[in-house]
């Protein structure tokens, strides 16, 4: 008996909230563009890594752009 050997899990920054600004082409729960959502699972480790690099300073300058709601 042969066993398959059971790859891990791909990382993600997914945190569930699934909405992409249509201004900024990016998902406000993680920050990955459109392109970045639909590939993902076809990027390798490196390229995910990568990405995942950059996504702070994205949130951060998505959320400095995004005008402050007076209420």
């Amino acid at each position: 008996m042969t066993s398959t050997p059971i790859n891990p899990p791909i990382k993600t920054p997914c945190v569930q909230v699934c909405f992409v600004d249509p201004t900024a082409q990016l998902c406000v729960g993680c920050f990955r563009t459109m392109e970045e959502l639909g590939r993902w699972t076809r990027y390798n480790d490196d390229e995910r890594a990568a990405i995942m690099a950059a996504l702070p300073e994205r949130e951060t300058a998505y959320k400095a752009a995004k005008p402050v709601r007076q209420e």
